[in-house]
């Protein structure tokens, strides 16, 4: 018999894919990390210009090593910077790019993704720029409602972000959103992606059993 959990990651994972489509976005459900790194290597060719935010579900996926490993010479990768001045201008430069890869801090059943950013150049480059853009995210994601959605990405991915980033505010000594003010913030963006714009192009939504990133 099937393990239970793969079972129902499956089903709901098909079936929000199934909600992200009638909203114009293309999305497909797969059981495995390995899986997903393949699905959003067959959208990148290798002379595209590809760059990415602060994505953890690709890096534990395999995809931005794979990308650095020499295959794809055309990569934008803002950790190759020295200077905070060169880090921005490559975000910037990331808006031109062919292909763009995101992720979704929470995604509601229904289909809307949901995001936080600290700086703005992620969110922005998932919806306005770049010519092609593919989310990854795994299932333990997906909320019931955009309100749980958007609750998720406050309460659960944020500070958990916040731990990783070693930054000096209230949900790091508490665990959860304190709704702060605090300068080391990374609150200050909230994107919901209600519908896929088409005449933008296609966002690409690789939903996954395997739980990847936060």
């Amino acid at each position: 018999m099937a393990c239970p959990t793969a079972m129902r990651n499956e089903l709901l994972g098909n079936t929000v894919a199934k909600n992200l489509e009638k909203r114009g976005f293309e999305a497909v459900y797969v059981a495995t990390a390995a899986e997903a790194k393949e699905k959003a290597l067959s959208y990148i060719r290798k002379d595209d210009v590809i760059s990415w935010g602060g994505c953890r579900s690709a890096e534990d996926c395999g995809l931005i090593d794979e990308l650095r490993g020499g295959a794809y010479p055309n990569i934008i990768d803002r950790d190759t910077a020295k200077t905070p001045e060169e880090k921005t201008e490559l975000s910037r430069k990331a808006f031109f790019a062919d292909v763009y890869i995101g992720g979704a801090n929470a995604i509601s059943e229904d289909g809307q993704i949901v995001n936080i950013d600290g700086n703005g150049n992620r969110v922005a480059a998932m919806t306005w720029g770049p010519t092609n853009v593919i989310v990854i995210a795994s299932v333990d994601k997906i909320a019931k409602t955009v309100e749980d959605a958007v609750a998720r990405a406050r309460m659960v991915a944020a500070p958990i972000n916040m731990q990783r980033f070693g930054k000096d505010t209230p949900c790091t000594k508490t665990g959860t959103c304190m709704n702060c003010m605090s300068p080391d913030s990374i609150c200050n963006v909230f994107q919901i992606i209600r519908r896929c714009n088409s005449r933008q192009g296609r966002i690409k939504v690789i939903l996954v059993g395997e739980k990847l990133g936060f």
